[in-house]
């Protein structure tokens, strides 16, 4: 059945790549991303080549935001699927990050996201209907040094899935995630780094290692072996045609997993109690 699917940060990387996946698959597509008649108007022009609709979106911008699913809303009438991809990285020695640096990357990876998921949850709770599927990553359950603050706010993105997870869960919505190991996109091209050089370089041959990570996951990246990041794609469009209730709450995507889906297993059953213990059991299953 054909769907109407709203996705953030769809000027290139997954977000491009999965808005031409599912639209192949018959589904209506809006790409949203910002500065659509700047910067990204190449990117918007080939989509809507495509057939794809594109829409501008920032979801730093309350307005924006608002604007934007308000567009898909007023034309679709409907919005069936909300594909949270929007993010950007950060890699380097925490301490050398700026309050303000970390507020930018929360605000895009965190608040983005929950900007984004409260303009459009009003409809789908209205017609007791919808899917939300986040965007997280690997590095939401376990822990790199020197991706501190990106893993921070891929940890926040857990903990706002399960949130939304339970309350939604009887007014018909189901919120999943999908979390990608790392592949070979533009969104290394755009990863922050410290702006305290200083602060890095007073920490001798480990202030090194953040630049030395960097090369050698960008090596792989190049290789013959190097993954392939349809995979993101495919696991989206897989979740995205599976019935209501039947969906993974989570899904790792790529290799290595870095243990994150051993996380993922033995932290279920735990979060299980604590909903139980809290009364809350009846939360757990979709309506």
């Amino acid at each position: 059945m054909s769907k109407t699917i709203l996705i953030t940060g769809a000027s290139s990387g997954f977000g491009r790549d999965t808005a031409e996946t599912l639209f192949r698959a018959g589904h209506t597509v809006y790409a949203s991303m910002r500065n659509a008649q700047g910067k990204n108007r190449e990117a918007a022009e080939a989509l809507r080549k495509l057939g794809i609709k594109t829409v501008e979106l920032d979801v730093s911008d309350d307005a924006s935001v608002e604007a934007g699913v308000n567009k898909v809303l007023a034309e679709a009438g409907k919005i069936d699927v909300l594909v949270n991809n929007a993010g950007i990285a950060s890699v380097g020695v925490t301490e050398a990050f700026t309050a303000e640096q970390a507020k930018v990357i929360f605000d895009t990876n965190v608040i983005g996201l929950l900007r984004v998921t409260r303009a459009v949850l009003p409809s789908m709770r209205q017609k007791r209907d919808g899917l939300i599927i986040n965007i997280g990553s690997v590095l939401g359950r376990v822990t790199f040094p020197f991706l501190g603050i990106y893993g921070a706010s891929k940890f926040a993105v857990e903990a706002l899935t399960d949130s939304f997870r339970y309350e939604v869960s009887q007014l018909g919505v189901e919120v999943v995630e999908v979390q990608p190991s790392g592949y070979p996109t533009n969104f290394f091209a755009s990863i922050q780094t410290p702006a305290g050089t200083e602060v890095t370089k007073s920490y001798g041959e480990v202030g090194q290692i953040p630049d030395a990570m960097f090369k050698s996951f960008m090596s792989r990246f190049e290789g013959k072996d190097a993954p392939n990041p349809h995979d993101v794609a495919e696991a989206i469009a897989k979740l995205v045609g599976q019935s209501k209730g039947s969906r993974a709450t989570r899904t790792v995507v790529g290799a290595p997993a870095f243990g994150s889906d051993k996380a993922n297993e033995d932290i279920a059953p735990v979060q299980a109690k604590v909903v139980e213990a809290l009364g809350l059991s009846h939360l757990e299953k979709i309506a």
